[in-house]
């Protein structure tokens, strides 16, 4: 029995995925391969492919700077942002979606007009905001602010929950449940793609989010994961070191990497469905 042969244009797009693949992966690879040198390996003309790796720079990395105590805040911060922007951004959304308000839909697009407005309009009056209240050199102004809804969130939730069946909050009232019981018990368990596809675009933010951190934070032992990348780089007390810059970069990419592999099918999906008013 002889094979299929696939049709040429079906070759063309496997070559040119091949290649942008290729593109995507190779810094990556270089960044393992680099994590595994020794320093005097790292610029090494031409390159060196075939060398003795070096595991030990790893557990110098935790050596050098408290990195387990940076995950950890990494980890708090990061962990009740992505809180805080599911319950706010979904119940925000819930309102626009169903509630009948009057001028709902000019709140609403007042709403998206703030997308066009860049954080550094912003930065000096929401320091001083925060001077005010007290907050400096604390978690509060990189998570509370969460607690507050996020616009492009809002509306990924708003054009989901307006494809939901307008018969199912209707059995719901019947049944007696409120405007809270049909978000929480009804809306939240049918919006997994959008809740993960929100997850995911919240985890990457708040996880490599350096700006925040430096601008409101100055207790060292309260730094998070993407501000102690930079004690490998340019810090006094280590100095440039690539291949331990390397070996934290690569610590510091898996939990984003393992993140999304674990939402993807989700993930795909909310992006498909979340613009669509059906």
């Amino acid at each position: 029995m002889s094979r299929r042969r696939l049709p040429l244009g079906i070759w063309i797009r496997l070559v040119v995925l091949s290649v942008g693949c290729f593109a995507v992966l190779m810094p990556v690879v270089w960044m393992v391969l680099t994590s595994l040198k020794s320093a005097g390996q790292v610029f090494v003309t031409p390159p060196i492919w075939v060398f003795s790796p070096q595991w030990h720079n790893y557990a110098e990395v935790f050596e050098l700077v408290p990195f387990q105590r940076y995950i950890l805040n990494t980890a708090t911060i990061v962990g009740l942002v992505v809180l805080g922007t599911l319950l706010s951004c979904s119940f925000s959304a819930y309102g626009f979606a169903r509630l009948k308000a009057p001028g709902r839909n000019a709140i609403f697009m007042v709403l998206m007009a703030t997308l066009m407005l860049p954080t550094t309009v912003t930065l000096v009056p929401t320091y001083i905001v925060f001077n005010h209240l007290g907050w400096l050199n604390t978690f509060k102004p990189l998570i509370l602010p969460a607690y507050f809804g996020t616009a492009f969130f809002i509306f990924l939730f708003r054009q989901f929950f307006l494809g939901i069946p307008r018969e199912l909050e209707e059995a719901a009232r019947i049944d007696g449940a409120g405007y809270l019981r049909i978000w929480w018990a009804i809306f939240l368990p049918l919006s997994w793609p959008v809740i993960a596809t929100v997850t995911v675009f919240t985890f990457i933010a708040a996880y490599n989010d350096f700006f925040g951190p430096v601008i409101y934070l100055s207790d060292e032992s309260k730094y998070t994961i993407a501000v102690a990348l930079s004690y490998f780089s340019g810090s006094p007390r280590i100095g440039p070191q690539i291949h331990l810059t390397m070996a934290a970069t690569t610590i510091a990419a898996l939990p984003s990497i393992l993140v999304f592999l674990l939402a993807q099918r989700y993930f795909i999906r909310g992006i498909a469905v979340s613009g669509v008013n059906k």
